[in-house]
């Protein structure tokens, strides 16, 4: 059974993790695979967004630690999260059940998360003594309040669907039979936008993140003139003037 299950189709990748009977718990083989699917969607013009996952009660409880205790576990985090960090198109998050741990580090390095009433969220490394691998100590300052981030990786707690909708954890809370369907909704408006246009967008908003003001300004006007020199530049206009779907090159 494969650990990891990759469906695409009309420019969305679905990156299913499939290893219900642990929760989705990921050792090294399904870390790689997960990184091989991200690889996929960077590397096809034809795929525009990707959504992740997990089948069975659970999104993904994180790193099976079984597994972790083990040699093959050294450096395990040394290629999935920064494949992550350096995506150009979107992902999108679709969390239900548990999102523990690496499982929340995977649906933090997302852009969009939509979640089911029944989802949780924690970062509990700090009880086993350690601390997030994945970039949990960055990403999560970065997405809720500092106060609340804190408390969470202080203490190894969880907070429940409507707390992660209140704290901006997640964009949506959804019913079950809802999540996917909201998922690829999402997915199909960012596909109606220019796909050059959409990866700028992402590089520019979170590489401006990390810089002062007048640094971001300067990255979003050599973004914006970069835009304003395609070929989709022109069809947008051309298309809208015509009042009709643009026909997107990607160049």
């Amino acid at each position: 059974m494969s650990k990891v299950i990759v469906e695409a189709s009309d420019g969305i990748l679905h990156v299913r993790i499939n290893r219900p009977d642990v929760l989705n718990a990921c050792d090294g083989e399904t870390y790689d695979a997960i990184a091989d699917a991200w690889d996929r969607l960077e590397d096809d013009p034809d795929l525009r967004v990707g959504i992740v996952s997990g089948e069975g009660r659970a999104f993904c409880v994180g790193t099976d630690i079984k597994w972790v205790k083990t040699p093959a576990a050294d450096g395990y985090e040394d290629r999935l999260y920064p494949r992550m960090l350096s995506l150009t198109k979107p992902v999108i998050a679709a969390i239900h059940g548990h999102c523990n741990g690496g499982g929340l580090e995977q649906a933090l390095a997302c852009d969009i998360r939509v979640c089911t009433g029944d989802a949780h969220f924690g970062s509990g490394e700090v009880r086993l003594g350690w601390i997030p691998g994945g970039y949990g100590t960055q990403r999560l300052p970065r997405v809720i309040p500092l106060g609340a981030a804190l408390e969470l990786l202080y203490t190894g707690g969880r907070i429940d669907a409507d707390d992660a909708y209140r704290l901006g954890l997640v964009n949506h809370v959804v019913g079950d039979d809802e999540l996917l369907d909201r998922c690829r909704q999402i997915a199909g408006e960012i596909i109606k936008s220019a796909p050059l246009a959409v990866q700028k967008m992402k590089t520019t908003v979170m590489q401006g993140l990390d810089m002062p003001l007048p640094s971001a300004v300067r990255l979003e006007k050599e973004s914006f003139d970069f835009l304003m020199r395609t070929e989709d530049s022109k069809e947008g206009a051309l298309a809208f003037a015509e009042k009709r779907p643009p026909n997107w090159k990607g160049r």
